[in-house]
């Protein structure tokens, strides 16, 4: 059997399409040991309304940890993903060091603008600086000291815009600076839901960071209860041949490596 975890949900606490306890039955019947509970904290300066919002967010924490003590049949998870800006690393980190979480997914949305809120944000422009920009702020969010793993890391391919030039050499580089910080990288499947309908990070990429000592999970980023444990076999399938034999799971910021088949 394989050891399956899915620490990013996504609830009606920001943008998901449901109650955390709603997840559970989606939980059991993908056979997932761990449901992690990882909602958006963005705190730009304008609050957004996809976002936790700032004076809900204790009654957030409370839920998920209510939903902790009282759920026997999985693991629940307390997590957060919050989006990095490097002007916010001290007010990030505030939220970090005073909740219990169990792990902290780091995620890069911004730019000059979001760059996942359709394809009017490539059209025209220079994809290759684009690529060079996000991957160095991913860089630069996996170097922070905040962040247990790094969500989505290429979201930039959301909309199938890609340089002409071969960007492996950035999937190197940020695999060794991700490696270089202990942090882990998930796959994401919910890119399957979106126009790339593919993963992330690039499939073609895996084995760049299984080569690098990249540590591992497999997530949903779902924001139903049904996409929960979505096209995970494939997921599975993809870091094995990746060379992948170990996956990272999370208790209190503490990471464990389980083998992926037991």
């Amino acid at each position: 059997m394989i050891y399956k975890t899915d620490y990013h949900i996504h609830t009606i606490h920001s943008d998901g399409h449901g109650a955390p306890k709603d997840y559970i039955p989606f939980a059991l019947r993908e056979n997932i040991a761990e449901l992690g509970f990882s909602d958006h904290l963005t705190l730009s300066d304008k609050q957004q309304d996809w976002s936790i919002q700032i004076e809900h967010f204790d009654r957030y924490i409370d839920e998920i940890l209510n939903l902790k003590s009282e759920t026997k049949e999985v693991k629940v998870k307390l997590g957060i993903e919050i989006d990095y800006f490097p002007e916010k690393e001290e007010e990030i980190k505030k939220y970090t060091d005073t909740y219990p979480f169990d792990y902290v997914i780091g995620s890069v949305h911004y730019m000059d603008g979001p760059v996942d809120n359709g394809p009017d944000y490539y059209r025209g422009k220079d994809i290759e600086n684009i690529y060079e920009r996000y991957f160095s702020l991913v860089e630069r969010a996996a170097s922070s000291g905040l962040f247990d793993i790094i969500g989505h890391a290429d979201l930039v391919r959301i909309d199938n815009f890609y340089p002409e030039n071969n960007i492996e050499i950035l999937y190197r580089h940020l695999a060794a600076t991700i490696k270089k910080n202990q942090v882990a990288i998930e796959v994401n499947t919910n890119g399957r839901n979106k126009p790339l309908n593919n993963f992330y990070p690039d499939p073609r990429y895996l084995h760049i960071f299984r080569e690098e000592g990249v540590d591992i999970c497999v997530n949903s980023d779902s924001h139903y209860p049904e996409h929960v444990g979505q096209h995970f076999d494939e997921a599975y399938a993809l870091i094995t041949k990746a060379g992948y034999k170990e996956m990272l799971s999370f208790h209190k910021r503490k990471r464990s490596r389980t083998k992926i088949i037991y």
